[in-house]
């Protein structure tokens, strides 16, 4: 399908509306739009779409004319500020957002159905003003957000899938993997050295890499709720304090929310492995580069309270710095810097097995067994 428009009349659009600033978080269906903004140096990339909204917000308060780029399975990030701070401050904004799982939920992928669903309703029961960017449409819709604008209200222009088109050789990764740790290499030791461990994977790349290499009733595929992952592994682990419970999770998905990472320090769960996988980019939506290699990875894990922190980027120190990390007292995190490989990508879990199946022999498994060995004393937090 032909886009209905290309990402350089978009980005002249939106600069003739007056945009000068952008901040968000990556869609594949805006990677467009997101590489030439960036290009010009006018693109700010926010660990959620909550923050990219008040990053814009105080743009706006400064008197500089800006926009959100995100897509629909982030909205519920945007909620908060939008009606505790947009709203009620009257704070204009123009946000660009993909509709992901609309119009037919079916030919998406299943995390994205109830907000697929559920988006233009609860635009509407928020009274924000709001219009599809129809074909041949988009002067009109920047028309009706200049209308809103002048009122001192946020406007939403929803982008149906592949409306936008992209541009050529953005992001590209040229790197060579000689001598350097990728995805596969550190999601294959992982699963081959697992047992009866609990295991949540976050969403993204990682969740099917773990699937491709081992698919096993006792990991919990997260495919959507990025961000989260490290949450529901502290709840995993205080509750079966006999487990070891282990997240697998990635950069831009643990920055998105890493005030848990402090939850999970605060903790104590002896039995609790969080591994990281930093490849420097958001990989499924076209690489686009997260702020993680700014990072002191370990001088963070300190900071958070997790007892064990390691990491590492070398195929020679792999192999025993994940057992090490299966077998510390935890919390113990672990970060391994990669090597991007967007080009080995394998089918979601939940294209064979269904989000219902995968949460319930996941309850099965977790309520059985017992790993050897795994200490049950717990810090009081």
């Amino acid at each position: 399908m032909s886009p209905q428009v290309t990402a350089e009349e978009f980005v002249a659009a939106l600069r003739a509306y007056g945009v000068r600033s952008v901040a968000g978080v990556p869609c594949g269906h805006l990677a467009g739009p997101w590489a030439l903004f960036d290009d010009a140096g006018d693109l700010t990339p926010a660990v959620s779409e909550g923050a990219a909204l008040a990053i814009a917000a105080g743009w706006e308060l400064a008197g500089r004319t800006s926009a959100v780029l995100c897509q629909n399975s982030g909205f519920g990030n945007l909620i908060n500020p939008l009606a505790s701070l947009l709203l009620p401050y009257r704070v204009p904004l123009l946000v660009v957002m993909t509709m992901r799982g609309w119009p037919d939920p079916g030919e998406d992928e299943p995390q994205h159905a109830t907000m697929g669903n559920s988006t233009i309703g609860m635009l509407e029961s928020l009274d924000v003003p709001h219009t599809m960017l129809w074909e041949g449409k988009l002067e009109e819709a920047l028309a009706q957000a200049a209308e809103a604008r002048a009122q001192g209200r946020p406007f939403f222009l929803l982008v149906p899938r592949g409306a936008i088109g992209k541009v050529t050789g953005a992001y590209s990764v040229a790197e060579s993997t000689d001598g350097r740790l990728t995805r596969p290499d550190v999601v294959s030791c992982l699963m081959a050295k697992l047992t009866d461990e609990l295991l949540v994977t976050t969403t993204g790349y990682l969740s099917r890499q773990a699937h491709h290499e081992r698919d096993r009733p006792d990991t919990f595929y997260m495919q959507g709720s990025m961000g989260h992952a490290s949450a529901v592994g502290v709840g995993l682990a205080t509750a079966r304090p006999d487990r070891r419970t282990v997240m697998l999770d990635g950069d831009g998905a643990f920055l998105m929310h890493l005030g848990t990472g402090s939850t999970l320090g605060a903790s104590g769960a002896r039995n609790l492995t969080h591994v990281v996988v930093d490849n420097g980019c958001y990989e499924s939506t076209g690489c686009q580069p997260t702020t993680s290699r700014r990072l002191d990875w370990a001088a963070l894990g300190t900071g958070l309270g997790y007892r064990t922190v390691l990491t590492c980027d070398s195929p020679r120190e792999l192999d025993g710095s994940m057992h090490t990390a299966l077998t510390a007292e935890g919390p113990v995190l672990l970060v391994l810097t990669v090597v991007p490989t967007p080009d080995e990508v394998h089918p979601r879990a939940t294209a064979s097995t269904g989000p219902v199946e995968i949460a319930d022999r996941f309850r099965v498994a977790a309520a059985a067994g017992g790993a050897v060995g795994t200490k049950t004393t717990q810090d009081t937090p």
